[in-house]
């Protein structure tokens, strides 16, 4: 049976969401923050993926750390786009909770690696 990779799940998840998020700022005609949103917060679970297939343990820190960036700068874009109200506060409080669940996650895979 194969082991359940709770990030690279939620990663992915959060991913289809950021981009159904995009299409709605895209009709809202919100082109330039909905861009760096969309980049930032679908990266993080591609930098996970890269990590599945890392040449080291140094390398599998380094890719999870970028993952951990891209959270960090998604987190950035929303709270941008909430704070001018181009996303309502139940769209922001929906994805920004997966997004520190997300942080949290990342945070705790790293320093676990690190300690071993």
């Amino acid at each position: 049976m194969e082991k359940k990779n709770v990030i690279k799940e939620k990663s992915f998840e959060f991913a289809v969401e950021i981009v159904y998020l995009y299409r709605v700022l895209i009709e809202r005609r919100e082109f330039v923050l909905s861009k760096q949103l969309l980049r930032s917060g679908t990266s993080i679970g591609s930098n996970v993926r890269e990590a599945e297939q890392a040449e080291s343990k140094a390398d599998f820190i380094h890719k999870l750390a970028i993952s951990l960036k891209e959270a960090n700068e998604t987190e950035y874009w929303l709270d941008l786009l909430f704070e001018t109200k181009f996303i309502n506060e139940i769209e922001y409080h929906a994805i920004k909770v997966k997004n520190i669940e997300i942080l949290k996650l990342l945070t705790s895979i790293i320093n676990t690696s690190k300690s071993k």
